[in-house]
């Protein structure tokens, strides 16, 4: 695993100086792929990843420089669960390509991986799963020539709405109330933790991690939170948020007992009611492709259409027992 890096180029760990130009670039590799949004992300936001819980910016990032300075490279490694179920984010500048720069954070981010994944229990699989756009067809290869193997797609969907949205229609019983500050959040971490045990590639979070990337993040707005009640029973939920110019669905979930009942789709018309008395037209989530619960379907009922569409690479460092399996 040698260094492929042209001369003059530099690896070196990210220092919190570069948020702003690793903001910068994460955009501009976006939009060239085709997002106008860009990343979705802002300084902030980007600042708060890097704090998160057990995030070492020193070990877990690595920027390259271009030989006048700017940067030319970004790549991050994220312990998902037990230093078992890793995830790697990386970007390289387009007038950078064909330099080595991919190539060569790819495998220190792998080193580092093989370093984290003596702290898992020994029974456990260990792999690193990266997505991109599939349009990043330079991604693709290098992902597939260092050994990944595609094993998921993933969905980034969205409306226009140009007027109000059809009104919701509520499952018998059900109430919708927002989110009650310092008396719900525990309520709604729970939710989602056991909504989303269904869907593939899940990994339990502890709700200190939870909280950090939701109610301790830049811009979260508990008015757009709702939790949809069954007398005292939490029967679904929806988290929504902004991402640059447009509305963004976070996360929306719904437990067993309450599906296939409309709950869903009235909390995502509800949603979209609210973005648009915010005065947001467009409205966005994303969505994993194959997913078993029919999340796709019901967006497309609710006039949602893919804008983009990514590929999740996964490389298997060591087999054995998956997380969400009980020991």
């Amino acid at each position: 695993m040698s260094n492929t890096l042209s001369p003059g180029y530099e690896l070196r760990p990210a220092c919190w100086d570069d948020a702003p130009a690793v903001l910068d670039l994460m955009d501009l590799v976006s939009v060239t792929l085709g997002d106008p949004a860009g990343s979705g992300l802002t300084v902030d936001e980007l600042l708060n990843e890097w704090r998160l819980p057990g995030f070492n910016l020193v070990e877990d990032t690595w920027v390259v420089v271009a030989p006048d300075g700017t940067l030319a490279g970004y790549e991050e490694i994220l312990n998902r669960g037990q230093f078992a179920a890793l995830s790697g984010d990386g970007y390289v500048h387009p007038l950078h390509t064909g330099r080595g720069i991919g190539t060569t954070m790819l495998r220190a981010m792998e080193r580092r991986a093989r370093e984290l994944m003596a702290k898992a229990a020994p029974d456990l699989r260990v792999y690193i799963r990266n997505g991109m756009e599939l349009k990043d067809e330079a991604g693709c290869i290098l992902h597939e020539e260092e050994g990944y193997r595609r094993v998921r797609y993933f969905w980034q969907m969205e409306i226009e709405l140009y007027g109000a949205p059809q009104e919701p229609v509520w499952p018998e019983g059900i109430r919708l109330l927002p989110l009650r500050v310092g008396q719900d959040e525990y309520a709604m971490y729970e939710l989602m933790e056991e909504a989303f045990r269904d869907h593939w590639g899940h990994v339990p979070r502890s709700f200190d991690v939870w909280r950090h990337r939701t109610i301790d993040a830049p811009g979260y707005d508990p008015s757009l939170w709702f939790i949809a009640w069954d007398g005292d029973q939490v029967a679904g939920g929806v988290m929504n948020r902004y991402r640059g110019q447009k509305g963004w669905v976070g996360t929306l979930g719904v437990r067993r007992p309450w599906r296939k009942q409309g709950l869903g789709l009235a909390l995502l018309l509800h949603s979209f009611g609210e973005f648009h008395r915010r005065g947001f037209s467009r409205v966005g989530l994303g969505v994993d492709a194959a997913n078993l619960t029919g999340a796709t379907r019901l967006y497309e009922k609710a006039g949602m259409h893919v804008v983009q569409e990514y590929v999740l690479y996964e490389k298997e460092l060591r087999p054995g027992r998956e997380i969400e399996e009980e020991t």
